[in-house]
């Protein structure tokens, strides 16, 4: 039985090149590694030639890297559908940054391939831009509150680097003694980005509060919580 690959027609280069794309994304599905994503590799599962993969990609890195960007616009699907429901600017930051890491912890691969390597390109890689605005929208909205004070870029970078952080560490170190509640130690990591921001940027200049003041102010904030019954 003959089965090689019919010739393509005029035009089948978009269609070949999404074939390819889904055959490798199934192949980093089943490996769980970019590794296997070997431009051979990928030939041979969708029944192509190499040189087909060539022209259409210039090599593994540019293969891998379109693969995983294709999951990449689920995230502003996710945040959009967190913030849902929510008019408190300060509570939907916080759905953003909940929404965030659980976007990275459940494509752990295309996070790592896209977010946690070196990138030695002048411009921003387009995850990490998409990722940076997703943030920056969420503060600015925060800004323009008055929750917040200062640059809004700047401010979404500072709390961008806490959520990027605990995502990293739960995908490239497991065997750390994460905790049992996962999703208690999300939520906490969330609060203490959103609460230390909204603090710091209140602060004048480079003050550093005393320990007796910070803890007052604390606790004064905590019983007004309790007694608006705040969450």
């Amino acid at each position: 039985m003959n089965t090689k690959r019919a010739r393509a027609r005029p035009g089948d280069g978009a269609k070949l090149r999404e074939e390819i794309l889904r055959t490798a994304e199934r192949l980093l599905a089943e490996s769980g590694t970019e590794e296997a994503l070997t431009l051979r590799a990928v030939a041979k599962l969708a029944s192509v030639t190499t040189p087909s993969v060539y022209l259409h990609f210039s090599g593994k890195e540019a293969l891998v890297e379109a693969v995983c960007l294709r999951v990449w616009d689920e995230l502003g699907t996710r945040i959009r559908d967190a913030c849902e429901g929510t008019s408190d600017p300060f509570v939907t930051l916080g759905q953003c940054g909940r929404a965030y890491i659980h976007f990275a912890l459940e494509h752990p691969v295309q996070y790592r391939v896209l977010l946690m390597r070196p990138n030695d390109a002048e411009a921003i890689p387009p995850a990490a831009e998409a990722c940076f605005r997703h943030m920056v929208g969420a503060v600015t909205a925060c800004v323009e509150n008055g929750v917040l004070k200062g640059d809004p870029e700047t401010l979404a970078l500072g709390m961008w680097s806490a959520m990027h952080g605990c995502a990293s560490l739960l995908i490239a170190q497991p065997a750390l003694p994460w905790p049992d509640d996962l999703e208690s130690f999300v939520n906490h990591i969330v609060r203490v980005a959103g609460f230390g921001s909204a603090l710091q940027s209140a602060l004048p200049g480079a003050a550093v509060p005393r320990s007796r003041d910070l803890a007052a102010g604390m606790d004064g904030l905590a019983k007004t919580m309790r007694q608006r019954g705040a969450r």
